[in-house]
């Protein structure tokens, strides 16, 4: 076993994965960025280094500066969660090849053939595993698109090859977007991915999302864990995921479950895994979906999944402490007979968002009441805790309530339970969207698919559910300045020595406050927190640009993925201004009004804030 494990990641992830290894008695070591310096995993971890700023690719995505933090550390072992690097085969690979560091995942090759998409449907189609048409090589040029639309009728789904959850993927309803959509998924796919090749697939306009949980291990055994139903989903993002499936008959999670263990055996793959189905949803269906059903090859997921959770509830095997064994080489210790599904588990992704608001991510502030619940058959996976600040830099998840019940009407019972009881002020968050959901007929029943959010939900319902349970959602701002005034002040201070994080604690009696100016250096303590800096450095301001044209502001902190104009420019209402990524998300930015583009602010990969100027029209 290993003696130390660097988790690449942050968050509840992160304390999630450092929980199993304490359980495995194997040392913990966290990364962090400047942004989350005061995070819940940094003080959970035995130790901690800083990799970098803010931004995730000068810090999280930082292969060498994440590699030099384990040697630092004297880690064996580096375990990536999900998200960052955690599907990246050239991190994997970096580190199989470092010396005396071990990759708790599968292999970078077996990355490399599952994480594209197009190489992973051809050894699911090889295995008999059954695949949506679609292409097997990589498409660059609309007129492919063109010809597979004439051949196979639309809509069409343009695929990044690493993409996944939503996140580089385009719809083309007609011939006239094409060149539109296909730009804009290679796009995503090269900044999130660093891969701007995309592939194409017939899209199901009602299906269902089935995920099946693999384990295997390096002396070929193959087991999964049963299956997942992540259909409740917007914008392809998943929010509520649960398990098992009440769409699904014996006969049909038992075909799902033995595809997904012949296409991971086919594959050659090690560790936990996902395998990721769409199942066609019959309209007006009486009782399960049954063997005659047809489900498709989606993708694998070469990582943990966010919603394993759900499994582990269900089956009682603890998936992380699973993946790190295999890495270090021991046997799976049961067969695929010996796994057992025992009640009904849900998992509610608490998302620091207004959903009456289209599920806008909240711009900062503070956690002034955090009370979550418990009791019987509720777990909850966090690392904030009453008082943090919100960290907006990254994903907008602050944590998962989990709910486990005898069966599935229980289970919605006992999570309303849990919902009412959690208790959150200071910052928006969807709980109250979860509450309705857990009384919406067609969750109730389970005969949601993928586009009910998106298509079917009358949206003045949540926008209800959000003034009826939203609660205080703060107004964001920072901590009032008459703080610390005891005579009696405490204070941590935060020290790093070469790259490493010590903390330090003082008691100050009658002493005035101690100045922290511009100039403070890395690796001194400070006494008061400094005022957070815009991600990327500084971004204009609104008075920088004080003419008589009309500003075009950033809704949200992002990244700027594309300015669609010049300077001189004549635009209409609608018109496409710059493209803006938040929180995994593209957003294009348009034009209100017509008039003629006189300044842009803004450039590619540039960091904003919310409230930054990007263009000026006139």
């Amino acid at each position: 076993m290993f003696r130390k494990v660097l988790v690449a990641n942050r968050g509840e992830i992160a304390v999630r994965v450092m929980r199993a290894c304490e359980e495995l008695n194997v040392g913990t070591v966290a990364i962090y960025s400047e942004a989350d310096a005061d995070s819940g995993h940094v003080r959970y971890a035995d130790e901690a280094y800083n990799v970098g700023p803010a931004r995730a690719a000068d810090s999280y995505l930082d292969h060498e500066a994440v590699i030099e933090a384990a040697q630092q550390a004297d880690a064996d072992a580096i375990h990536p969660g999900y998200g960052f690097l955690a599907e990246n085969a050239e991190f994997a690979e970096k580190v199989e090849a470092a010396d005396g560091i071990t990759w708790i995942g599968p292999s970078s090759d077996a990355m490399e053939s599952l994480g594209e998409k197009t190489k992973a449907r051809e050894i699911m189609s090889e295995a008999d595993v059954p695949i949506v048409p679609g292409t097997t090589d990589p498409v660059t040029d609309p007129e492919e698109v063109a010809a597979f639309g004439e051949e196979h009728g639309y809509p069409i789904a343009i695929k990044a090859e690493g993409g996944g959850g939503g996140r580089g993927m385009k719809v083309v309803w007609d011939e006239s977007e094409i060149e539109d959509q296909l730009e804009s998924a290679q796009r995503e796919g090269e900044a999130y991915f660093d891969n701007d090749s995309v592939y194409l697939e017939r899209y199901l306009e009602q299906p269902r999302h089935i995920e099946i949980q693999i384990l295997a291990d390096e002396h070929g055994n193959v087991r999964h864990l049963g299956e997942r139903d992540c259909s409740l989903q917007r914008r392809h993002q998943k929010v509520i995921e649960e398990g098992p499936s009440a769409a699904l008959s014996d006969e049909l999670r038992e075909q799902i479950g033995e595809a997904a263990r012949r296409g991971v055996a086919a594959a050659d793959y090690t560790n936990a895994g996902t395998v990721e189905f769409l199942v066609e949803e019959e309209s007006g269906r009486d009782g399960p979906l049954g063997p005659d059903a047809n489900f498709y090859f989606l993708e694998v997921n070469t990582r943990i999944q966010v919603e394993h959770t759900v499994t582990e509830e269900i089956t009682g095997y603890d998936i992380v402490k699973r993946q790190i064994q295999i890495a270090a080489g021991e046997e799976v210790d049961f067969d695929q007979d010996d796994v057992e599904v025992d009640g009904h588990a849900m998992e509610f992704r608490i998302n620091a968002e207004n959903a009456a608001e289209d599920f806008a991510p909240a711009t900062g502030g503070q956690l002034e009441t955090y009370d979550p619940p418990g009791g019987v058959g509720v777990r909850l996976d966090d690392a904030l805790r009453q008082g943090d600040d919100l960290v907006t830099d990254y994903d907008s998840m602050i944590a998962k309530l989990v709910v486990w019940g005898e069966d599935r009407e229980e289970c919605i019972a006992r999570s309303l339970r849990a919902l009412r009881e959690y208790d959150v002020a200071g910052i928006p968050t969807i709980i109250p969207f979860h509450r309705l959901m857990l009384t919406d007929e067609q969750f109730v029943a389970s005969t949601h698919t993928t586009k009910y959010l998106d298509n079917e939900l009358d949206e003045s319902r949540i926008e209800e559910a959000q003034a009826q349970w939203g609660g205080d959602t703060g107004d964001g701002g920072a901590k009032g300045e008459d703080e610390d005034d005891e005579e009696t002040v405490e204070r941590e201070f935060t020290v790093e020595v070469n790259g490493k994080r010590f903390e330090v604690e003082l008691a100050e009696h009658g002493a005035p406050a101690i100045p922290v100016g511009d100039g403070a250096a890395a690796g001194t303590g400070t006494g008061a927190a400094s005022p957070p800096q815009p991600a990327g450095g500084d971004s204009g301001s609104s008075d920088e640009f004080a003419g008589d044209g009309e500003t075009v502001d950033a809704e949200m902190q992002g990244t700027i993925l594309d300015v669609a104009v010049e300077e001189g420019d004549e635009v209409a209402a609608g018109d496409v201004l710059v493209v803006l990524e938040a929180m995994k998300m593209e957003n294009d930015i348009v034009a209100s009004r017509g008039g003629t583009v006189t300044e842009i602010a803004v450039e590619e990969e540039q960091s904003v804030d919310m409230g930054d100027v990007l263009v000026v029209l006139e």
